[in-house]
């Protein structure tokens, strides 16, 4: 069994059998070979082994929130399998994620920390998803289309089959594309990207971490600490 499949094995039942009932698994098989390869090849992240960190830290049951990506960063060390974040170790952070926290401080008048790392977002019930969860170093979309779509086209619509609420966070027009997947009980937050080259045409000002807290208290959930 190669990587991904044993990744994807390795998974909680809850998001597997979840998983199972919108996915195709041929197609999951040319994905792993796909991947194998690459790595054989050249240099991916994350590295095997953290492709699935965000379900791994934010179980099934427990998911209220989605925040869908593109793909992972590209470059060394940064990329650990949760959208927007990169490890602790990395002192400069990402354009994206500069303004992702510009903009927590905003709406939420929390200064920005020095760490990128927000596994304490998941570990809380935010999914911090990707839309492809592998790439080449240095090529960003590198990964594109060979699979990982159909994968996480899957997540998305176990949490929404699953969850009696969540909120989805879509930044972005890819990101906005998936609302064909989720039920229309759920609370969907939408802006433009946080990238430098979109964020000033509507993420900045926009208020998606009081809006989603609003959101889940209106549902008797419990709010984010962000």
């Amino acid at each position: 069994m190669s990587s991904v499949l044993k990744e994807y094995q390795a998974l909680s039942i809850e998001w597997r059998q979840a998983i199972n009932n919108h996915l195709d698994h041929s197609l999951v098989q040319r994905l792993d070979s796909f991947v194998s390869d690459e790595r054989r090849s050249t240099e991916v992240y994350p590295a095997a082994g953290e492709v699935f960190t965000a379900l791994q830290l934010c179980p099934l049951p427990k998911t209220r929130v989605v925040i869908l990506g593109q793909d992972p960063y590209h470059g060394p060390q940064q990329a650990h399998g949760l959208s927007f974040s990169v490890r602790a170790s990395i002192k400069r952070l990402p354009p994206s994620l500069r303004n992702i926290y510009k903009e927590r401080e905003a709406d939420l008048e929390i200064e920005p920390r020095e760490s990128g790392e927000l596994s304490d977002w998941a570990i809380q019930g935010v999914l911090l998803l990707n839309t492809v969860l592998t790439v080449r170093r240095g090529e960003a979309h590198s990964h594109k289309r060979r699979g990982w779509e159909a994968v996480t086209d899957a997540i998305i619509q176990a949490v929404s089959v699953q969850s009696s609420h969540t909120v989805f966070i879509l930044w972005g027009k890819p990101a906005q594309k998936k609302t064909r997947l989720i039920d229309k009980r759920h609370t969907i937050i939408e802006s433009a990207h946080p990238s430098p080259l979109s964020a000033f045409r509507g993420f900045l000002g926009s208020a998606p971490f009081s809006k989603t807290n609003a959101a889940l208290i209106t549902h008797q959930q419990a709010p984010i600490q962000w």
